[in-house]
């Protein structure tokens, strides 16, 4: 898959359901130099304080989304739009432009060999044309749930409701150039990011010296 207008960059799109351990990876990633645009950060920045997308969000939710010092109170906004698919639709058309243009201007700055796009939702959204590879970090279902429970003190049910919102396993891997197994212990990420980041280097610099 090839990106779109960013200027000959290797992009590797990174992805996995919820718990898989995406930041693990990514912190090793940028331990090894290379930089890192994260959507769930992207969609904490574009919400800042004066931000235009804060300020469509404002309008079409009301002042009681925000608190005294202009913060989006994120808990508000989720009681909104949780059981309502039309104000859910209204913060996606203001939320996912926003995000998109943050994340390719990210992108377009960054400055390392190669560049890691981390979005969970990279292939539902089709962020995956942005890239040239896609990496899936993959664990069982089973170990997503009780990794996420653990570390978001939250019930199975809610976990399940999440996962159900993504992409099923299977059909991620069918979608995966690359696949990190991230079932077993933390450390055993090392070799495996450092296996694909020596692979990543020799791929970006064929791409450099083809174009």
């Amino acid at each position: 898959m090839k990106p779109i207008d960013l200027n000959e960059k290797f992009i590797v799109g990174l992805t996995g359901g919820i718990g898989s351990g995406k930041s693990a990876v990514t912190r090793r990633f940028e331990a090894l130099g290379i930089q890192v645009v994260d959507a769930d950060v992207a969609a904490r920045d574009v919400v800042m304080p004066g931000s235009r997308a804060l300020a469509a969000i404002v309008d079409a939710f009301g002042p009681t989304v925000v608190d005294q010092n202009g913060q989006l109170i994120r808990k508000a906004l989720r009681a909104l739009v949780f059981s309502d698919e039309e104000k859910k639709a209204i913060l996606n058309k203001i939320m996912h432009p926003a995000i998109r243009e943050h994340m390719l201007s990210q992108l377009l700055q960054a400055d390392s060999d190669y560049v890691i796009l981390s979005a969970p939702l990279l292939l539902e959204n089709k962020l995956d044309t942005w890239v040239n590879r896609v990496l899936v970090i993959d664990v069982p279902p089973e170990t997503q749930v009780s990794r996420t429970i653990h570390r978001d003190n939250v019930d199975r049910l809610q976990v399940l409701a999440i996962m159900q919102a993504q992409m099923n396993r299977e059909e991620r891997l069918e979608k995966a150039d690359d696949v990190i197994d991230n079932s077993g212990p933390e450390s055993a990420l090392d070799k495996q990011v450092q296996v694909l980041h020596e692979k990543y280097l020799l791929l970006a610099t064929e791409r450099r010296t083809l174009s």
